[in-house]
């Protein structure tokens, strides 16, 4: 907690100011009748700066402030929620919850998690790395930014800007079981997107970086030339014909293959029936040789935390090893509902970590030989409850393990349960853009349409 007591001066209120708002509402909840109460008390702000073609399009800057509690009568909930700190507001939110509740249907799952499984210790994940910039600085980077970009080559004719963001943050989660936690976070972040070509033959690409600490992140410049180098690579594309072949999808795009894997696991999912993955607890649905942990310990990492958004303490565990699926993503109400137990990721996923393999992108080229690069997806052609999958996308044409042209307005299709089993390599060129960390992902066998 010592980040947060140093640095409180970065925020608009102090973290002893939080506490107490946190334990007035569940005092008041308990004086006005309710058997149980949860709430997180919140403060941050954060800075926008995007400059375009050199010059200053627009500066953004907000500081919020919230307060969010759900009340229980028995096991009918109510929520409510504020930003107004005033002691009248704090009452009228909890007495508000507490009407809802009243008129709300008992549910046997509602309730809080299990006292034995709240977290008791706070360990220093070290979340929190404030970014003292200046408006003007900000300008400055952005500006180098989109010049790197520019300098890259002569063909970049155009710019959709590059931005400079500074995020920080802290709060208090608290409950009537005993518990209160909270820490200060930062996220920071560069981007930029530009425009290659002119006419009709124009093409579009983007490349951005985020991190806790500014200093982990990539250089400004670097931050261009490569939103430069991936919009160059992209003239001249072609359209494909329709068939069936290979698809690598590169790093920055496999993160999403992913997400339709934990969307599929998850509680609400599961307990609605309404997941691709129903029962497949302990069943293969990866190849034999892919391995997933969730990581909520990593030393700075974009989606770690000593306790999930319940108060429950998190731990490092295997969803997927050697393909098999060990485990599921459950906060306390879905849990309850599948007859089972919170894992500790009420509010979703940790770092989420394929383990990479041996290849790096050039090798996973060779290895598919002959197929499809997709580097952008396009529309949300996801069925979550079949898996059936179909997505607009963007990349390159390989033959002999080479990539021979760009392409483009080409769809990309098959069904998620099929193309989870039929991974053939996970590449070791890892990329941390999310909470959800993997390298480039080649499947066996997928339908490409095209013209």
């Amino acid at each position: 907690m010592n980040a947060l007591v140093q640095h409180e001066s970065r925020f608009s209120h102090s973290a002893d100011t939080l506490r107490q708002l946190a334990q007035d509402m569940l005092e008041y909840a308990k004086q006005q009748g309710a058997s149980a109460c949860a709430t997180e008390v919140s403060d941050g702000f954060g800075q926008a700066v995007t400059v375009r073609n050199g010059a200053v399009e627009t500066i953004e800057y907000n500081r919020d402030k919230g307060i969010a509690v759900s009340v229980y009568i028995g096991q009918r909930r109510g929520n409510a929620n504020t930003s107004d700190f005033s002691q009248r507001a704090v009452r009228d939110t909890v007495d508000a919850a507490l009407a809802i509740a009243r008129h709300t249907a008992s549910d046997d799952c509602a309730g809080l998690p299990e006292k034995d499984l709240l977290a008791t210790g706070f360990p220093d994940l070290d979340l929190y790395h404030p970014w003292q910039l200046s408006v003007e600085q900000a300008i400055e980077l952005a500006r180098e930014c989109e010049q790197a970009a520019y300098a890259r080559d002569k063909r970049i004719r155009n710019s959709e800007g590059a931005t400079i963001n500074v995020h920080e943050s802290q709060f208090i989660y608290a409950n009537s079981l005993g518990f209160m936690g909270g820490f200060p976070t930062s996220r920071h972040g560069v981007s930029c997107a530009v425009i290659a070509g002119k006419g009709g033959a124009m093409q579009r690409d983007y490349w951005y970086t985020e991190a806790r600490e500014a200093s982990d992140m990539l250089k400004v410049e670097e931050v261009g030339r490569i939103a430069a180098e991936r919009a160059i690579r992209r003239l001249k594309a072609r359209k494909l014909g329709t068939m069936q072949c290979a698809v690598l999808y590169e790093a920055p795009v496999a993160a999403s293959l992913l997400g339709h894997f934990v969307g599929a696991v998850s509680g609400g999912s599961l307990y609605r029936k309404s997941s691709f993955l129903l029962d497949q607890l302990g069943k293969q649905v990866f190849s034999d040789h892919i391995r997933i942990d969730d990581m909520p310990d990593i030393p700075r990492g974009l989606a770690s935390g000593a306790f999930d958004n319940e108060g429950v303490q998190t731990r490092r565990r295997t969803i997927v090893e050697k393909g098999v699926l060990q485990g599921y993503f459950l906060g306390t109400y879905s849990a309850r509902k599948l007859g089972m137990k919170t894992t500790g990721n009420a509010g979703g996923n940790h770092n989420l970590i394929v383990q990479p393999g041996k290849l790096d992108f050039d090798g996973l080229l060779k290895k598919m030989g002959r197929g499809l690069v997709v580097t952008e997806l396009l529309g949300q052609g996801v069925n979550h409850v079949t898996g059936d999958y179909s997505r607009g996308a963007a990349g390159f044409w390989v033959e002999n393990g080479e990539i021979q042209y760009p392409v483009e307005e080409i769809t990309i299709a098959g069904n998620l349960r099929d193309m989870y089993r039929h991974i053939v390599a996970v590449g070791n060129d890892v990329l941390v853009q999310g909470s959800r960390q993997c390298g480039s992902i080649l499947v066996g066998n997928m339908t490409v349409a095209g013209q």
